[in-house]
Order: structure tokens, then sequence, then C-alpha cells
């Protein structure tokens, strides 16, 4: 992959512990909705960063970057952004990219692992495919889900696409699904045969929901996520 030298638009806070970075580089990249940058701070240190915005949009680069106390992993590449103003990448890495094969997708994002579905969600909802997509997206926290409000007005304007949140830790003001993400799929779907799923988070999380779906009739074929190189 080649590098690309990347101007540091802007870093905002999401949430607490999560920053949107928005990166722009000198021309349009090519990348495929689902794929991930590789962050350069050095010669053999690259850091992974889901892509959050859709391919088509390619005149900048979207990371949301969790950097809670002690995670030293992104936080560094933080200070270097604001340090620097400047920061090299590589993209298109990855095969968890989004498939056009027809089926009803379910997409599960497990906190910032949501910038990856993201990316997929709205590259489906550009195109004219009217496949029904349904995404998942659990946090420990209601706050965690720090673009629910902007997913549920594109649910609403959106006929094939749903949104479900779901809130480990719920409150007592929280009207909607609670527990862990991956069961709320399982809740909804008996059968997953005839489903294509994508999947972000944790690598424990990847491994029981490809654990649980195929026991279910899932095809590992149908089943994407970057994690599934590494388990």
């Amino acid at each position: 992959m080649s590098e690309i030298k990347c101007k540091v638009a802007s870093i905002t806070p999401l949430t607490e512990v999560v920053q949107k970075v928005e990166l722009t580089p000198a021309s349009p990249v090519e990348f495929k909705a689902g794929q991930y940058a590789m962050v350069v701070m050095g010669e053999k240190d690259m850091r992974p960063f889901s892509i959050a915005n859709a391919a088509f949009d390619n005149r900048r680069i979207e990371l949301h970057i969790g950097a809670e106390p002690g995670n030293s992993y992104a936080g560094e590449v933080l200070e270097r952004m604001r340090a620097d103003g400047e920061i090299t990448v590589n993209v298109g890495n990855g095969n968890a990219f989004l498939q056009s094969n027809g089926l009803p997708m379910v997409l599960i994002a497990g906190g910032t692992g949501f910038s990856y579905t993201y990316s997929i969600l709205q590259e489906h909802l550009n195109s004219d495919d009217k496949t029904p997509l349904t995404l998942y997206w659990g946090g420990k926290h209601a706050a965690d889900l720090y673009l629910a409000d902007e997913l549920t007005a594109l649910a609403e304007a959106n006929d094939h696409f749903t949104f479900v949140p779901v809130v480990e830790f719920a409150c007592d003001e929280w009207k909607g699904r609670t527990g862990w993400v991956h069961h709320a799929v399982m809740a909804d779907h008996a059968d997953f045969a005839n489903i294509q799923v994508y999947v972000a988070g944790r690598f424990e999380m990847a491994k029981v929901v490809r654990d649980d779906f195929t026991q279910r009739g899932l095809k590992v074929e149908n089943l994407f996520g970057d994690a599934f190189a590494f388990i």
C-alpha cells in the first residue's frame, strides 16, 4: 500500500474518550467501504483504525479513535497528530469490506467498532441497492452510542435500514434493548442461513458471534470482520 501524507483538519470529541479525527489527503484516496487505514508511527510501527466515511466520500479520511486513560496505543497517535498537524497513513487495508451479494445484511458493532459499520452503512444507503440492512450497536452506556440520534433519523428516512441500539448497563431512562449486543441479534434471528453478517469489536465478541451464529446456519463465507484474520 502506498503511503499518503494527510493534514489533520480537526480533532473533536465524540464522547469523553472517543475523538473524531478528520484527515485531508492531497488528492482523493481509493478504498472500499469497511476497510481500514494504517497510521504510520514509525518504520515498523503502523497502527490500524477503521475508516468511518464511505468510499464515495474519498476526499477525506474520518477516524473514530477511542483513547481512554492508559491506552497509549491510541493516545500516542492523537498526540502525534496534534503536535505535527499532519500524519502519514496507508489505506485500502482489510478484506472485510462491503459485499453486494443480495443477502440481507446484519452489522454488529461494539464501541468504536461502529466506525467500521458506519462506512458500510453510508456506502449502502448512497447506492441504488435496497437490500435490507440492520445495524446493531452495543455500548456499555447510552452515552457511548455517540451517533444514535443521527442513526435513528437515517432509519426513519430509509425504509430498508433498521437501527438497534443496545446498552449493557442501562439507566432507568433507557427504553431500548439491554445486555450484550450479539444476544440482541440472536433474539431477532433464529436462522442465519440467508444473511450476511459484518462484525467489529473486541476479538472475544467476534469469536462468540462466529461460534453462536454458525450454529444457527450462518455460512462462514457470509461472515465478515477484520478480527477473523487473527482468531
